[in-house]
This record gives structure tokens, sequence and C-alpha cells, in this order.
């Protein structure tokens, strides 16, 4: 391995590293606790180094969201295609999105609630956002009805979850009560 390709891998072992930490943080004590000065603290580098990786929080945000997107998109395929048939689907689809969201809140707020300086719904859009939703689409364009654009179907849906997602987090709707507002979404939107 040369000097170059060692010095890479070193800089994107860093990189994963104040990622990992900044989640860790946030996951703990929410995103006002992660400052670049803690970062430095707990992955033991000074703030120069911090930079040379990111030039602020809100890059270190973005690419918390960029990583949480990933895996948002890995649990709602992994939960779909664990069932069969299109409402069986669904309601994976649906569950899968509110336990992401209800396991990884400061992941969550990282993807949909912060400004970590990503393009959605534009051609620039990162491709783990594209895929996150692609995730969704896949199996809500199967639902969405005749004559319905299955993009803005997938959009009103997801817009139906983050909700669910944000009111339930915010103590406005008694998380017990999820399993009974998915059927009634699934029921009342999906065509099935």
């Amino acid at each position: 391995m040369s000097v170059q390709e060692r010095k890479q891998r070193e800089r994107a072992e860093r990189e994963r590293l104040i990622v990992a930490t900044a989640r860790e943080l946030a996951e703990q004590q929410g995103w006002d606790a992660v400052t670049t000065r803690r970062l430095a603290e707990r992955i033991e580098y000074s703030q120069p180094v911090l930079y040379s990786h990111f030039r602020g929080k809100r890059e270190i945000i973005g690419a918390v969201a960029l990583q949480g997107s990933t895996e948002l998109a890995v649990a709602v395929r992994a939960a779909t295609a664990a069932v069969d048939g299109p409402r069986a689907r669904v309601a994976a689809l649906a569950h899968a999105y509110l336990g992401f969201a209800a396991r990884n809140p400061a992941v969550y707020d990282a993807i949909f609630r912060l400004d970590g300086g990503l393009a959605f719904a534009h051609e620039d859009t990162p491709e783990p956002l594209k895929d996150a939703f692609a995730a969704l689409l896949e199996t809500l364009e199967e639902v969405a009805g005749e004559g319905v654009d299955p993009g803005l179907f997938t959009e009103t849906f997801w817009a139906a979850l983050h909700g669910l997602a944000s009111l339930t987090r915010a103590g406005r709707l008694p998380p017990e009560d999820t399993g009974p507002r998915v059927e009634l979404l699934v029921d009342r939107l999906a065509v099935v």
C-alpha cells in the first residue's frame, strides 16, 4: 500500500469516526450538544483536523443524514421483502419507517428536520436521499390507484408517516395507538 493510499484510508476512517461520534452524541444528548469542540475532544483530534473533513456542524448533520437515509432505505426494503401482498407490504413499510424514526430520533432529525445542506427533490439531490424515496416508491406505486401519480402518492403517504412519527415523538399522539393509525392509513390511502 502506498503512502497516499494509507493517508486516504486514514482520512476516511477519521471521517467515519467523526460522523459516528456526532451521531452517538446527538442520540444521547440531542443535536445542541454536538459542537466541533466536543467532537474534537471525543475523537481526540484537534478542531482544525475536524474542519479539514467538514466545514462545520451543518456538513456533519448532512453526513449523518446521508448515512441515515441509506439505513432507512435498507430497513424499508427488508421489511417489505419479508411479506407478501400489496397491503402487507404497505403496512410493513409504514411500521419500518415509524420504527426507524422511533429508534433513531437524532438521525431522523438530521434527515428530515435539521439543515444539513442537502437538496431534496432536485436534480442534485444526493443518491442516498433519492434511494430512500425510491424505497418508499417501490412499494407505494403499486397501491397509488388508477390515474394517481405514484410519485405524488408516495410524497403524500410519506408526509402522513412523517406527521405520525413527529407527533408521536413530541408526545402529541400516544405511541400505543401506532398500530391502529397505520391500519387506518393503509386502509384509507392505499388502493389494495
